[in-house]
């Protein structure tokens, strides 16, 4: 076999092991390894798989992941999501569908410090559904929202997605995370207009709540106000270059567990699970991005990147309908595994595409992230929906008709980024001349 064939097999090979339930990141790495071993001998594989996996972990830039991860941890079990989504409802709850609005606004909040999609939804499953069945919210609107908003947590900083997106590609981790600010909440304000659309239509749907006193609104603004200072500590000083990526993580989590000991929310037994998360997490993140860069040598002396790049170049097609072709290759992928793995797959070969398409490179990183945050709300592999089930137990397809309104947005939003590419670019190009 030619090295191109040999490629081919091999990634067939590797899907098959998908099937198996192999962990992702070994599987990528075992295959890396033989494919390397069939074309440059056992020697050579050998020397590539230790070096590559000594460098993913002995890399300072990765330090990254456990930091941001561990932010979001701890925030989660201080219940920061609680208090932001009390104080949202604080405000809104008493217009049409504002308990569903208010589950959006403390998300949005709440992703500014978590990057993490399933904790979101997890959260506010077991927070927001119940205020909204005591209120008869439709199960669909209430837990469709519900599941829909963590998908936030792929493009708003500081998003794991986007973190691995620019470790990949060598991309500013800082113009990602800018890139997906005005996205995120373009997003979250379509969510927003859902709702309120739905419940104008139907208001059976989604009952008012309560009115509070304003007294009451005006002592829950702390809880908002804190977190908006911690976002902006965070990517305002990354932005102006104060300090890295790594620092601001690190900044981010010692600002977050200062305000959680402070308000006295965080136990000893809250703080070292969250250390336990985030290792865990982290640790399996490092062993996607090792297998990855392992089979990312192998894949790239069978030269399929370039002949990728050459045959989708060559198609006599616009290079908008070849970028949707791409994004739908991610969503199919996505579809046997999971999406931040396949993405973690994929982006080594279709990058080099990409750029020779002429497309910006940060603005293609918002717009995987945008295909990620679709991938995990739909079939099969749809983990925020799974997540939603497994607390609430209302059955899959109830959950579908609600997400259906809000994965329209997302779809909406992605399209709206072709058309206007400046919603991704005109941050970064104004925050980092």
């Amino acid at each position: 076999m030619n090295e191109v064939t040999a490629g081919i097999v091999f990634l067939i090979i590797l899907l098959l092991l998908f099937g198996t339930g192999i962990e992702l990141g070994f599987g990528m790495a075992l295959v890396g390894m033989v494919g390397f071993a069939y074309l440059n001998g056992w020697t050579a594989a050998m020397q590539l798989v230790g070096r590559d996996i000594y460098d993913v972990i002995t890399n300072y830039g990765y330090t990254v992941f456990p930091l941001f991860i561990l932010m979001g941890q701890i925030g989660f079990n201080a219940g920061i999501a609680v208090r932001l989504y009390d104080a949202a409802h604080k405000f809104i709850g008493h217009i049409p569908g504002g308990l569903a609005m208010a589950t959006v606004m403390g998300a949005t909040g709440f992703k500014a410090i978590c990057g993490s999609s399933a904790a979101t939804s997890a959260t506010f499953a077991s927070v927001a559904i119940p205020e909204m069945n005591r209120f008869g919210y439709d199960k669909k609107l209430s837990t469709g929202i519900v599941a829909t908003v963590g998908t936030l947590g792929c493009i708003i900083p500081p998003s794991v997605v986007l973190i691995i997106f620019g470790v990949i590609t060598e991309q500013s981790i800082g113009k990602l995370f800018m890139a997906g600010i005005i996205p995120g909440l373009l997003i979250a304000l379509f969510f927003l207009g859902v709702i309120y659309g739905w419940a104008k239509v139907n208001p059976k749907i989604a009952p008012k709540s309560d009115r509070f006193p304003w007294s009451d609104k005006i002592r829950s603004l702390p809880e908002i106000i804190w977190v908006l200072l911690v976002f902006c500590v965070v990517v305002g000083g990354i932005m102006t270059g104060f300090f890295t990526p790594t620092e601001a993580g690190a900044v981010g989590t010692f600002a977050i567990l200062v305000l959680a000991f402070i308000k006295k929310d965080l136990k000893f037994s809250g703080y070292t699970k969250s250390v336990t998360e985030s290792l865990r997490t982290a640790g399996m993140i490092l062993m996607l991005i090792a297998g990855s860069v392992i089979l990312g040598h192998f894949i790239a002396v069978t030269n399929i990147p370039q002949k990728t790049a050459e045959w989708l170049v060559d198609l006599p097609l616009h290079r908008n309908l070849i970028m949707l072709l791409i994004c739908l290759i991610y969503l199919f992928g996505g579809s046997f595994i999971d999406d931040l793995a396949f993405m973690i797959l994929a982006t080594p070969i279709f990058y080099p595409a990409v750029d020779r398409l002429g497309f910006d490179p940060i603005w293609f990183g918002i717009v995987i992230a945008i295909t990620v945050a679709v991938g995990v709300v739909i079939p099969p592999v749809a983990v925020c929906v799974f997540v939603v089930k497994n607390i609430t137990k209302v059955p899959m397809g109830e959950i579908y008709k609600g997400v259906l309104p809000f994965l329209i947005s997302l779809i909406f939003v992605g399209i709206l980024l072709f058309i206007f590419p400046q919603l991704a670019l005109w941050l970064p190009a104004v925050l980092f001349r």
